[in-house]
């Protein structure tokens, strides 16, 4: 615990950091792990089958009660390479039960509400201050649907800001998914899709967990491209575990190297919880993420913004006493520069750690204050500490 508490003081101190000089035109893009944003609801996944399978209009997060008014059989088999073809089906998500009135959590409307406005606050908190505002553009990790996301982003702290929603149910065996806000008046999405990161356990059989969501767009004018991530954890240990993750490294490579090679001037985002540090085998080896702007050429034009932060012993959360900076940003290497120009570079990268995000006392001081204690709801905000980028240019 001492060792995680000194890592705090370092946070701390960096976020003290007064400012030299004059920001010009300023924008924040980061993420929250919102832990386990689940409406109070149960739920399943439904896919027509007998429409278009590859549109995500038809896969989507139901009640349970109106899968009678489906026709839809339940379905244990694999979601994807034309499993459904011509079927209507339904699969019971296993988180959806924990979160509900009735469940040990007694997860009400009150519980509910007291969540979506602790996590507005820390997303209309994000960069602030650095930009006076709200972050222009926010992943989300841990969402149960799209309803919860509309519920987020009409809560007083963030409603008057007017973001928009990307989002695409997964087929995670929870229910859980990425998304992306984003304040329309600053970001104009021009296309999104998910890509489905394929993994398989030692019997052959496929594991189901999240996609990787692409955005691209333009901010403030200029062209960028988004990539939201939550990889496949360390359940079973973190060696055992590991091909997973690097699995997902590799998709995301393949995706992040697609956008850049068809228009090298677009700026790229890939951030999340990705279970692994930034001297992990899946992000120093797989997606080649360097350390340093000195390391970024042609063939390794991808860099990890949170690397100097994680050698300076900074963690986004920790399990068991052990720190881990698993929330992480890396962005593509036109979006380095000495100066400011009249595009946007990067200016810092911060791990989000107000005092009011961290456990004040108990076996767990200096931690994440975390939403849930076993089946208790805590009054806190989420087991990871944000992460985001501020961006810099002249007006």
């Amino acid at each position: 615990m001492k060792r995680f508490m000194s890592f705090m003081a370092v946070i701390f101190s960096i976020m003290a950091f007064t400012q030299q000089g004059k920001l010009r035109k300023v924008a924040t893009v980061g993420f929250l792990n919102v832990e386990n944003l689940w409406d109070t609801i149960r739920s399943a996944d439904y896919i027509d089958g007998t429409k278009d399978i590859s549109n995500p209009a038809f896969h989507r997060s139901i009640p349970l009660d109106s899968i009678k008014f489906l026709e839809a059989e339940k379905y244990d088999g694999p979601w994807s390479d034309g499993a459904l073809k011509g079927k209507k089906a339904v699969r019971y998500q296993s988180g959806s039960d924990e979160f509900t009135p009735n469940s040990a959590k007694n997860y009400n409307t009150k519980v509910y509400k007291a969540k979506l406005a602790n996590e507005a606050k820390v997303i209309s908190e994000m960069g602030a201050q650095y930009t006076k505002t709200a972050p222009a553009v926010v992943g989300l990790i841990e969402v149960e649907n799209r309803q919860v996301i509309e519920d987020l982003v009409k809560q007083p702290a963030l409603a008057k800001y007017d973001y928009g929603i990307i989002h695409y149910n997964s087929y995670d065996y929870r229910g859980i998914d990425v998304a992306l806000i984003y304040q329309k008046r600053r970001f104009t999405p021009t296309n999104s899709l998910k890509k489905e990161l394929k993994i398989f356990g030692d019997d052959g059989k496929r594991e189901y967990t999240r996609d990787i969501l692409v955005v691209t767009g333009f901010l403030d004018n200029e062209k960028v491209a988004f990539f939201m991530n939550h990889w496949p954890s360390r359940r079973g240990g973190e060696a055992v575990s590991l091909p997973k993750r690097n699995a997902a490294a590799t998709l995301l490579k393949q995706q992040m190297d697609s956008i850049r090679t068809l228009d090298p001037s677009t700026k790229l985002f890939a951030m999340g919880d990705f279970n692994d540090d930034p001297v992990s085998a899946s992000l120093k080896n797989y997606l080649k993420a360097v350390a340093s702007p000195k390391d970024l050429s042609e063939t390794t034009p991808y860099l990890n913004l949170m690397y100097p932060l994680y050698k300076k012993g900074i963690a986004s959360l920790a399990y068991q006493d052990a720190p881990n900076l698993f929330d992480q940003i890396i962005v593509s290497k036109n979006l380095m520069s000495d100066q400011v120009t009249k595009e946007y570079s990067v200016y810092k990268a911060e791990i989000f750690a107000p005092p009011y995000l961290v456990n004040k006392e108990g076996n767990y001081k200096g931690y994440p204050f975390r939403s849930w204690n076993g089946d208790q709801f805590t009054g806190g905000y989420s087991d990871h500490f944000p992460a985001f980028v501020i961006l810099q240019k002249e007006p």
